[in-house]
C-alpha cells in the first residue's frame, strides 16, 4: 500500500515569512467543531493507544450526529485532546500555529543562544538557579561572552521560583542575574546581563573535535538535534572523523532531545557501516494500521540528500546521557545495541520511543499540508508507532540505563570537547584504560527545567515523507 506521511515542509516554511494565508483574508473560519472532528479523526486512525481510549473505538458511536454530540462536550480542541490521550502517552501533541511547528523541526526559533537547565535549590525553598548547558554561536548570549556553566539566578531583578520562571523567561528580551555555586550555595553577585532572542537557526553539529588519547585518535561529537536539514553537516563531521583515523567515537547526546528517526538511521551507519541492508528497527503501530503500515528501518549508505555515508566502521561507541536525552537519541542507542557494544555514560535517558508526524486537518489517510483546511492552523503530532530493536527492547519508559552512573556537577561542568570535562574524562579513561577521575561529592540537584522545552517539538521522534 502507498504511504503518505505527511511531514511535506516547503522549504519556503523554513523562512521568516510564511507561505499561510492570513486567516483574516479567508472567507470562512473553521469552527471548534471542524477542528475538534479533525483531531478525532487523526486519532481514531493513526493514533499508537488507540486500544486505552473507549471513545477512539471504530464502533464507540453508532452515526455521525452521536460523535457530534460526544465532540460537542468539550469547550476546546485542547480539552478534547487531552482526554482523548492514553495515560500512558507523556509525549503526543497539539498545535495552534503549524507554521511553528514546521519551523521547530527544521531548527527555525526565536533564541538568545543561551541554552540553559533550572534546577532547584538544595535548601529546598522552590527557588531555582540557572546554569548554562552552552552557548550557540551568533547569538545575544556568544557577543556578550557568556559561556557554559555560568550560573543565575534572578531575571529582571526576580529570583527564579518554581512559580515564575515561565513568565520570566517568556519576554524577547530580559536580563539575567549571575550568581556562583561552590556545590552547596548560590552566591548572588553583581553582574548582569540583557539578552535579545532573534529568529534563529541551529546547525546542531555543535563540536566535531578529535583527540589524542595515548596514541589513539578518539572523535568527539556534541550533537544536540536530530535535524534532516542538516544531515550533510552531521555526515561531513564524520568525513574529518575519517580523514583523521578516528578509531574511537563519543557520542555526546546529553542535551538531545530527538528529532528525525532517518536522521537517527543515517548517525547510526555513519557510526558503523558494516551493516548495510541489514534490520535497524522495527515498528508496532495500533491494530488496524499495523499490516498496512508497519515496516522495517535498515541501515544504508546513504543520508537522506543521496550522498554516500561518512562510515567509520566501529564496533564500540561511547554514548553521553542525561534525563534529557530522549527519543531519535534513545534510538540510536537501542539499535545499535544488537550491533555493537554501545557503552552508555551518565544518566537514565527520557524513555522515549514512540515515534509520530505530523496530521494536519485533511481527509484520511494522508492528513497532508497540501490539502488542509484553510480556516486554521491546529495540527497534531500524536504517538503513532513503537520503536523495536533487533533484540526486541522496547517500551524502556524509565529510559535506558548507563553503564556508567554519572551526574553532572553544577559547579563545575567544564568545557565541552575538553579532555578534563567530568563526562567526556570518563569515557577517555575508558578509551585509554587508565582510572577513572574522582568525582567530587556534590549534592544531587533536581533539574526541573530546560531552555529545550521551549521548543514545540521538545522530545519528539517523527518520522518523514515515505512512499
Amino acid at each position: 500500500m502507498k504511504k503518505l506521511f505527511t511531514l511535506s515542509l516547503l522549504s519556503v516554511t523554513l523562512l521568516f515569512t510564511s507561505c499561510f494565508e492570513d486567516l483574516d483574508d479567508n472567507e470562512q473560519l473553521a469552527s471548534t467543531s471542524d477542528i475538534q472532528n479533525f483531531i478525532y479523526r487523526g486519532l481514531n486512525f493513526f493514533y499508537l493507544y488507540k486500544a486505552d481510549t473507549p471513545e477512539l473505538a471504530n464502533d464507540a458511536f453508532a452515526n455521525d450526529g452521536e460523535l457530534n454530540d460526544f465532540l460537542d462536550t468539550y469547550e476546546t480542541p485542547e480539552a478534547l485532546f487531552e482526554f482523548l490521550k492514553s495515560p500512558q502517552d507523556r509525549f503526543s501533541i497539539l498545535v495552534d500555529d503549524y507554521i511553528a511547528l514546521e519551523n521547530a523541526i527544521n531548527g527555525v526559533s526565536v533564541s538568545n543562544g543561551m541554552e540553559f537547565g533550572l534546577v532547584f535549590y538544595p535548601d529546598m525553598s522552590g527557588n531555582l538557579f540557572g546554569y548554562v548547558r552552552y552557548v550557540l554561536p551568533n547569538t545575544d548570549a556568544a557577543n556578550e561572552g557568556i559561556q557554559r556553566g555560568d550560573i543565575f539566578n534572578r531575571i529582571d531583578g526576580q529570583q527564579i521560583t518554581e512559580s515564575n520562571f515561565n513568565n520570566l523567561l517568556s519576554p524577547d528580551t530580559y536580563t539575567i542575574g549571575l550568581a556562583t555555586f561552590d556545590g552547596q550555595t548560590i552566591t548572588p553577585i553583581q553582574d548582569e546581563i540583557e539578552l535579545t532572542k532573534i529568529q534563529y537557526e541551529e546547525n546542531p553539529v555543535f563540536l566535531a573535535r578529535t583527540l589524542d588519547v595515548d596514541g589513539q585518535n578518539v572523535g568527539y561529537l556534541m550533537y544536540n538535534s536530530f535535524t534532516r536539514n542538516f544531515d550533510e553537516a552531521l555526515n561531513n563531521a564524520f568525513g574529518q572523523f575519517q580523514a583523521e583515523g578516528v578509531t574511537e567515537l563519543v557520542l555526546d547526546l546529553r542535551y538531545n532531545g530527538g528529532g528525525s528517526v532517518e536522521t537517527a538511521t543515517d548517525l547510526a551507519g555513519m557510526i558503523t557501516g558494516q551493516f548495510n541492508n541489514q534490520i535497524f528497527y522495527t515498528e508496532e503501530w495500533n491494530a488496524d494500521r499495523q499490516e498496512d503500515y508497519a515496516e522495517p528501518g535498515f541501515f544504508d549508505s546513504t543520508i537522506s540528500n543521496g550522498n554516500n555515508t561518512n562510515s567509520l566502521n566501529l564496533t564500540r561507541v561511547y554514548v553521553l546521557t542525561t534525563r534529557r536525552s530522549a527519543s531519535a537519541s534513545e534510538l540510536v542507542i537501542n539499535s545499535l545495541a544488537p550491533y555493537i557494544d554501545v557503552v552508555q555514560i551518565g544518566q537514565n535517558t527520557a524513555g522515549k520511543f514512540q515515534a509520530s508526524f505530523i496530521l494536519y486537518d485533511a481527509p484520511a489517510p494522508n492528513f497532508s499540508r497540501s490539502q488542509a483546511n484553510p480556516g486554521h492552523t491546529y495540527a497534531m503530532l500524536p504517538l503513532v508507532f513503537k520503536t523495536v530493536n533487533t533484540a526486541g527492547n522496547t517500551d524502556f519508559i524509565d529510559g535506558l540505563v548507563p553503564d556508567i552512573e554519572q551526574n553532572e556537577d553544577f559547579s563545575n561542568l567544564g568545557m565541552l570537547g575538553d579532555p578534563n570535562e567530568p563526562f567526556l574524562a570518563t569515557a577517555l579513561s575508558q578509551i585509554s584504560g587508565a582510572p577513572r577521575p574522582a568525582l567530587p561529592t556534590t549534592l544531587q540537584l533536581e533539574e526541573t527545567y530546560g531552555s529545550d522545552e521551549q521548543s514545540p517539538v521538545f522530545q519528539l521522534m517523527y518520522v518523514d515523507i515515505r512512499e
